[in-house]
Parts: C-alpha cells; structure tokens; sequence
C-alpha cells in the first residue's frame, strides 16, 4: 500500500478554492486540456446545505507499463465520487477503475490552510493499493507517478484559470 500527501500552494483564498474546484466548466477544460484526458464527464453534481457530491467519470491518457497495460486494457477508465462537507470543508473521494475495481483501491482526503490573505496550502493525502499477483507495487508506484503529475500539472492550470476568470 502508498499512502503519500502532496502539498501545493494556490493564488486564492479557501471560498474562491472551492468556488473554482466545484465548476463543472473549470474541471472539463482541467482534465480534458489541461491533463490531456481523452473524456472526462460530470455524471452527478448536487449542492446541500451541508454537502456538495459529484460523480464523475474520467478517461486518462494511459502511459503505463506494458504488464499494468495488458491488465487494464485499452479503453481504461474510472469513476470518481467526491463529497464536499461544508462543515469541515474537507473533500473526499473514492475511484473506482474500470479494470481490476475488486483489487485497486484509490481514495483520498483534500483540504486547505489559508496561508496569507489571497493564498491557501492544498493539502492532498492519498491512499493507493492493488492486490494484484505479482504487479502490486508495479501499479500502485505506476498510479502514484500519475497521481503526482497530475495533481502538480493542476497548480499552473487553476492558477491561469484564477487569472482570466477572476479570483473571488
């Protein structure tokens, strides 16, 4: 099993973070241009007084290891559902893959701490793990790498983002 944090700052503060985290325009143009995915779709997103959930699914670009490639085949894709509670003002999600969803488990918690008037520290900890025979740690180090690139690849795109679309 990985469990690993990744820790960035962000040219916002908490409201604006989340305002942006949550729009749907935002996170097709993130995962789609921004992260190279070839689909990316919003299956599910509902706002409560307490809760903001959201299902979605995405098709990533695929740059695994030829044994990892045999296993997920070629149309991999997952399912991600994230919640929002308003009152802690953390976020939680679980992915389930397309391939291999009994013996991969990919979860996670996001949160932020203001670190100055117009910035916060994003604050990722994940949980990766693939009981699969013999390429276990091949997937988990595979999706890690991933997982790491991806989350640095978002700090430069929200922060053009912040830039052209405002920040508050």
């Amino acid at each position: 099993m990985s469990k690993f944090t990744l820790v960035h700052e962000i040219n916002c503060d908490a409201d604006t973070f989340w305002k942006v985290f949550l729009d749907q325009e935002y996170n097709k143009k993130l995962y789609l241009e921004g992260l190279g995915f070839s689909g990316y779709d919003i299956l599910e997103q509902h706002e409560t007084d307490t809760a903001v959930t959201r299902k979605v699914k995405g098709t990533p670009k695929m740059n695994l290891p030829g044994p990892i490639a045999k296993l997920v085949g070629p149309n991999f894709s997952y399912v991600e559902d994230g919640k929002l509670d308003r009152a802690t003002k953390i976020w939680t999600w679980k992915v389930t893959p397309s391939a291999l969803a009994d013996k991969v488990r990919n979860e996670g918690t996001l949160r932020l701490e203001p670190i100055g008037d117009n910035k916060v520290r994003r604050i990722a900890d994940l949980v990766i793990e693939a009981k699969v025979f013999a390429v276990g740690g091949l997937i988990e180090s595979t999706l890690e790498k991933q997982l790491r690139e991806g989350w640095e690849a978002s700090v430069p795109f929200m922060h053009k983002w912040l830039a052209t679309h405002g920040n508050s």
